[in-house]
């Protein structure tokens, strides 16, 4: 084989090995920009999440303090109890993103947070009723009640940060 011809088929060699390298890199790096995309939106989303529950959970308390009074001002009571189911509807809003950017096991701890807040919201009801009604015989029930289905609600919001650290933590 002459000179030339040698050349000419190391260049051609040489030109498909870095076009090779060249797309398996380029791959590479398309595959890790998504996956960082999709590390954001998921980001995103939990803290979304997370800051609504917080809101949440502020009106919830303010309900329940009021609700605690000797002598609850209903007017004030039913103002807390509107910002409170407003905020839960901004809740129930971000949890449908949290669903929809998955993983399917982080959605069934956000199911486990909404049960959990449902329970304790089932609570600051009742005793919104027996305030409304003159009713005092469950406080001490009712407030020992709220406190378990507090701490069951803080513990499920904990396990949601934990399970979503670990899914924003993976690399893809």
């Amino acid at each position: 084989m002459d000179s030339g011809l040698a050349a000419l088929l190391g260049a051609a060699v040489g030109s498909a090995t870095t076009f090779g390298a060249a797309f398996v890199n380029g791959r590479a790096q398309a595959r890790s920009q998504h996956a960082q995309w999709r590390r954001q939106h998921r980001r995103d989303a939990y803290a979304g999440y997370l800051g609504a529950l917080h809101d949440r959970d502020i009106a919830m308390d303010a309900v329940l303090d009021a609700l605690r009074s000797d002598r609850p001002d209903l007017a004030d009571v039913d103002e807390k109890i509107a910002r409170f189911i407003a905020l839960a509807r901004e809740v129930h809003r971000a949890a449908e993103v949290v669903i929809l950017e998955g993983p399917a096991p982080l959605a069934d701890v956000a199911d486990r947070v909404a049960k959990a807040s449902g329970d304790l919201s089932q609570v600051m009801r009742r005793m919104a009723e027996n305030a409304r009604a003159g009713i005092t015989t469950h406080r001490a029930e009712d407030t020992a009640l709220t406190a378990d289905r507090e701490r069951a609600l803080y513990q499920a919001v904990k396990e949601f940060r934990l399970a979503a650290r670990n899914v924003i933590g993976k690399a893809g």
